[in-house]
């Protein structure tokens, strides 16, 4: 933008100048460099590939607050607590915060500028000049404002407005998938932390239950009835199953202090943040001290269709936000292509002296337009607009993939929901038969109908079977916090304090 210099006097612009301003303001309101915004479009199947017997169906999902069907109350304080206090989270929302005040930045550019300015100047011409010596030393005081305002001709602010908005409406996005991230890191850290607490008890309930098979084969060999030979292999079984317990208590520590973490807080504090007495103030470690089992999802719910990714994920709502942040970006480039105008002016009180401040000849002013356009470059300007338009393309296949991998994502969910239960059904299966097959080789063995191997053989079944029985429920658990993240989840922040509420998710692009 450019000022006019101060004038001690100017004259009134013409009714010819005023008409060739309000002609090009006129201008200004009607025209847009750059095309206008479409939604992209992306071709999805009808429906998911979910198996016949999966009992999933393709009816809208209700995905908010997925993680309350578990109906596990330590679950749920633990991401009340995450999403509240997890750093990834509050970072997220300064990012916003930022998007927000950048977007101000670009609105303010379509108002005109006014700075206040004073000064005095007290100056001396050199005696040496032929005239100096005639011109006496003299001081200025002026005080006044300048004002700048650059018409939005071609409506390049317009487009800068319209990708600041598209911008913060990404970041919102941002919030959002960082929410939804935070709250399956959460779940899934949970399900891993019961299912070592699981797995920890029933290898516990092993190295008793073998313990007791070693007294017997002591007992057997002290009368005489086996050899030594038996009391080393029970003695084996004993110690290979009790060597599993430090890793699984190292699982359990690690899973727990995850949570802490992703909750915000010092792993291994003994106070959560807030002091004693504040709600919640028990920490983590203390949440979850007492063993309980692990989550149960629901095995029958609605899954919806590939077309519903595009309006629940916040990914891919991202992505489109930002292509449409380039998309506008564009019209700002072609808009250095054509002349800018802008309008300046000063009004203010110059004088000699400070007693003849305020007279009426202390008044200056200007007032007037000015034009720049740029003429040539080498071509500098147009490259600026193609690499724009490049960067634009990169944002349309940002989203695409972003589509793509949302669709893979959910049909990896789907079935590995599906085919854990009916791996689960299976071991569940087999470890009964391995109970009852336990039972059958001890009496067979007591009763020196056959040796010790096949207790052996069958101890370590079902030690192994009932481990992965285990690992599959936490498995399934897991699928399912894995399969609503893919779908897009259901958590929505809360409003900022001193903002308006957040708005609802932008509805979905065509397809």
């Amino acid at each position: 933008m450019i000022r006019t210099p101060h004038l001690s006097a100017a004259r009134s612009p013409r009714p010819a100048s005023w008409s060739a301003l309000l002609a090009a303001t006129a201008l200004a309101a009607c025209t847009t460099v750059g095309e206008d915004y479409e939604a992209p479009v992306r071709a999805l199947p009808e429906s998911f590939r979910a198996p016949a017997d999966s009992g999933l169906d393709s009816s809208a999902a209700q995905s908010a607050q997925w993680w309350t069907r578990f109906a596990d109350p330590v679950l749920d304080q633990l991401i009340e607590r995450a999403t509240r206090g997890n750093l990834d989270l509050r970072e997220s929302y300064a990012r916003l915060a930022e998007a927000r005040a950048l977007r101000g930045v670009s609105a303010a550019e379509r108002f005109p500028t006014l700075d206040a300015k004073g000064s005095y100047v007290r100056r001396g011409e050199s005696d040496n000049t032929p005239f100096g010596s005639f011109v006496p030393d003299n001081g200025t005081f002026t005080v006044g404002v300048d004002a700048a305002w650059e018409v939005d001709l071609w409506g390049r602010v317009r487009r800068s407005v319209e990708a600041a908005d598209a911008s913060l409406e990404a970041s919102l996005e941002d919030v959002r998938a960082v929410g939804l991230s935070v709250c399956a890191e959460v779940a899934l850290n949970y399900v891993e932390l019961r299912s070592f607490q699981r797995r920890l008890e029933i290898a516990q309930s092993n190295v008793s239950l073998q313990e007791q098979t070693l007294q017997l084969v002591q007992g057997r060999f002290e009368a005489g009835l086996v050899g030594e030979h038996d009391v080393a292999q029970a003695m084996t079984n004993v110690e290979s199953t009790r060597s599993r317990l430090p890793s699984l208590e190292v699982g359990l520590r690690s899973a727990e202090n995850r949570l802490a973490r992703l909750a915000g807080e010092a792993p291994g504090a003994p106070q959560a943040p807030g002091g004693p007495g504040a709600a919640g103030s028990a920490s983590v470690a203390l949440l979850l001290a007492a063993a309980r089992p692990i989550p149960v999802p629901p095995l029958r719910f609605a899954v919806g269709v590939p077309a519903d990714l595009l309006r629940r994920r916040a990914d891919v709502r991202r992505a489109e936000r930002q292509l449409a942040a380039e998309h506008a970006r564009i019209g700002v480039s072609e808009g250095e292509l054509y002349p800018r105008l802008a309008i300046s002016g000063e009004l203010g009180l110059a004088s000699d002296t400070f007693s003849k401040w305020f007279e009426s000849d202390s008044t200056l002013f200007g007032i007037g337009p000015s034009l720049r356009w740029n003429v040539f470059d080498a071509g500098r300007l147009k490259h600026r607009v193609a690499a724009q338009e490049a960067r634009t393309e990169q944002a349309r296949l940002r989203w695409e993939r972003a589509v793509l991998v949302a669709v893979e994502e959910t049909e990896n969910a789907l079935v590995g929901f599906v085919r854990e239960q009916t791996r689960r059904s299976s071991l569940l299966r087999a470890a009964d038969q391995a109970r009852r097959a336990v039972g059958l080789a001890r009496a067979q063995y007591r009763e020196g109908l056959s040796d010790f191997q096949s207790v052996l053989t069958s101890e370590r079944a079902v030690a192994d079977l009932e481990d992965e029985l285990a690992s599959s429920d936490a498995a399934i658990a897991s699928q399912f916090v894995v399969l609503y993240k893919a779908l897009g989840g259901g958590w929505e922040p809360a409003p900022e304090p001193g903002t308006a509420a957040l708005p609802d998710p932008a509805p979905a692009p065509r397809q």
